[in-house]
């Protein structure tokens, strides 16, 4: 392929992923915006340790969404339709398994995360009455992952973009009704979620069957169960959710150190975080493109075209970067007076907002680095990189001066992101000699 093709490619598997992926922190930014123009910080503050939760909760689940791009995109490679049907109903069933599990450890769970983040008096049973309502979403929502992974895998980003575009669309809609038109409040936000994560799911369902009938192959039942494929994907999935859960615990970290230093320290933090969702979802695009070809590429066991997608999706990534950067530094202020009306959060969100102007720019490489040791499905120096990134994080925390205080934490939080691309750096050259 010529370059020109590479980056033809490149945008029509990133494309639809950035639309998608933009639609996502878009949600999170109009749950922050209706609750912030509640009267007081703790509504914005429950939300924010609300989602948090499920942030955890969802993104340690994330291996059924990153695992089954990978596995789907060799056996597409390697031209096994069959195999690419199988790894569908492996995820679907597991992802069906796991969320029922949540339902039945639900109360236990929440204890646990409270006691963690230890909210003030005023958002913690806020924060109970959001978590109580979305956690019966969760089948619906971890179904969804093993969906968004196999059409990653099949290298059909469009029907994803179709099921998040419904399932966002739907949730900010009734965002805007039950909070703002009926009077919801954070319970609003929650019944919004829950009921846009059961709509996606029947879409979800009517692609995967037009898109069974163009790859072709059969469904054979005994293959969904077969124990070396099962081997297999219990460990690359394990390997992904050790990784996911060190990234969301960097991600407690913060809110958790925010919440000690106030719920003023803790809703800015909330709204500034959004600026890093919205980056990172965009940067996702191409991350996800890097996992279909670089796959693709692996279960062909083509080194030339490997490469080709590592180069053309990498340069993508960081002209996005860049731009992220110059955008939030001209419109950083207006973006926070959008998301709070709440005068003393917008002071100490410009307090802070120079370290989320900078963060893309940082960031970019390890989410890039990401997608493409996921399509090779080389999670186990993945997960040795995260491990090692959660460590340093922690460790300068807990070294730096009180004095810095919310300063410090961001400052940790960009060396963690540069801890991620660094190790996994340093993994790249022996991957790409593995191919072929």
């Amino acid at each position: 392929m010529s370059k020109e093709n590479w980056n033809r490619k490149t945008w029509a598997l990133a494309g639809p992923v950035i639309l998608s992926n933009i639609s996502v922190p878009l949600l999170g930014i109009v749950d922050t915006a209706v609750v912030g123009h509640l009267p007081g910080p703790h509504y914005l503050g429950a939300v924010a340790v609300g989602a948090l939760i499920f942030n955890v909760i969802y993104h340690g689940c994330n291996f059924l969404r990153m695992g089954t791009t990978g596995l789907t995109a060799q056996s597409l490679g390697a031209g096994d339709a069959d195999e690419v049907r199988a790894w569908l109903a492996r995820a679907g069933l597991l992802a069906l398994a796991i969320g029922v599990g949540m339902i039945a450890i639900q109360i236990p769970v929440l204890w646990a995360a409270l006691e963690v983040v230890s909210p003030g008096p005023l958002v913690r049973p806020l924060t109970d009455a959001y978590f109580s309502i979305r956690i019966w979403g969760a089948p619906m929502a971890l179904l969804n992952f093993a969906l968004l992974g196999w059409f990653f895998g099949i290298q059909n980003t469009r029907a994803a973009l179709a099921t998040q575009v419904v399932m966002n669309g739907v949730n900010i809609t009734l965002d805007l009704w039950f909070v703002l038109g009926l009077g919801w409040g954070v319970e609003g936000v929650a019944w919004a979620t829950l009921i846009s994560e059961v709509s996606a799911i029947g879409l979800g369902l009517w692609l995967v069957r037009s898109n069974l009938k163009r790859i072709g192959g059969h469904w054979h039942l005994g293959d969904a169960f077969d124990r070396d494929r099962l081997v297999r994907m219990f460990r690359v999935n394990g390997d992904i959710l050790i990784r996911s859960l060190c990234l969301q615990t960097a991600f407690v970290i913060i809110t958790a150190f925010g919440a000690r230093l106030g719920d003023l320290v803790l809703a800015a933090n909330a709204v500034l975080l959004n600026f890093q969702m919205f980056s990172a979802y965009a940067l996702d695009g191409f991350a996800n493109a890097a996992e279909a070809l670089a796959g693709e590429a692996v279960g062909a066991k083509d080194r030339g075209r490997f490469r080709e997608a590592v180069k053309a999706t990498s340069l993508w990534a960081l002209v996005f970067a860049a731009f992220f950067a110059l955008f939030f530094w001209i419109a950083g202020p207006f973006l926070i007076d959008l998301l709070t009306s709440v005068e003393d959060v917008r002071r100490m969100a410009r307090v802070y907002l120079p370290w989320v102007q900078f963060l893309p720019l940082i960031s970019v490489w390890s989410f890039q680095l990401d997608g493409i040791f996921i399509g090779s499905t080389w999670t186990v120096e993945m997960r040795n990189g995260m491990v090692a990134s959660l460590v340093v994080f922690a460790a300068v925390l807990f070294v730096l001066p009180a004095e810095m205080g919310n300063h410090g934490l961001w400052f940790a939080f960009c060396l963690f992101m540069g801890v991620r691309a660094l190790t996994l750096g340093a993994f790249y050259p022996r991957l790409e000699r593995g191919v072929g």
